[in-house]
């Protein structure tokens, strides 16, 4: 029988620059953000928050995971993996940390590096799939409906009878251009 744990959804969370007074940027601050309403609506998830010690304040993420913790998200279900410099490198890192995890993997980050996020994280042999990213809940305004009255444009959330924004839907995972073409960790 394998662990519970193993079978829970994991959302690697990219990381992105510290300011100089050790606090989270705009962008990592919306990246922690989205994943947390994402992580929400699944059940008992795994956040694994990435990124080394840029040029200010300690690690990425640490930050991110003071920041999940400020969200409600419990310590227990945050694994930092602290050493990544890039994307590459912080996709192969949670490939190790990941190594055997049953659960779907889910790669949280800004919308134009997610496609980049997702790759890496399959190259190096996880089933990932993108959580719908920050640009989900602000194009358009608040989720709700933005400056009059116009409703956001996202292709991955539902709708409640009314309009109203429902719950984000896993968005299916992609197929690689080049089957079974794996990175070594």
């Amino acid at each position: 029988m394998s662990d519970p744990l193993e079978q829970r959804p994991a959302i690697v969370i990219f990381g992105a620059a510290v300011r100089a007074d050790g606090g989270p940027s705009l962008t990592l601050r919306r990246r922690v953000m989205a994943a947390a309403a994402f992580g929400a609506t699944l059940p008992s998830p795994l956040y694994v928050p990435t990124g080394a010690k840029g040029r200010h304040g300690p690690a990425e993420a640490e930050v991110m995971g003071r920041l999940l913790q400020d969200l409600g998200v419990p310590a227990a279900a945050i694994r930092l993996e602290p050493t990544g410099t890039d994307t590459l490198s912080s996709a192969r890192a949670c490939a190790a940390l990941l190594r055997g995890h049953q659960g779907p993997v889910y790669a949280a980050s800004s919308g134009y590096h997610l496609p980049r996020c997702v790759m890496l994280l399959r190259l190096y042999g996880l089933r990932a799939r993108a959580a719908p990213p920050p640009e989900a809940a602000h194009a358009g305004g608040s989720a709700g409906g933005g400056a009059g009255g116009r409703r956001w444009p996202c292709p991955m959330t539902r709708r409640w009878p009314g309009g109203r924004c429902a719950a984000p839907r896993p968005p299916r995972p992609l197929p690689l251009p080049w089957p079974g073409l794996r990175l070594p960790v």
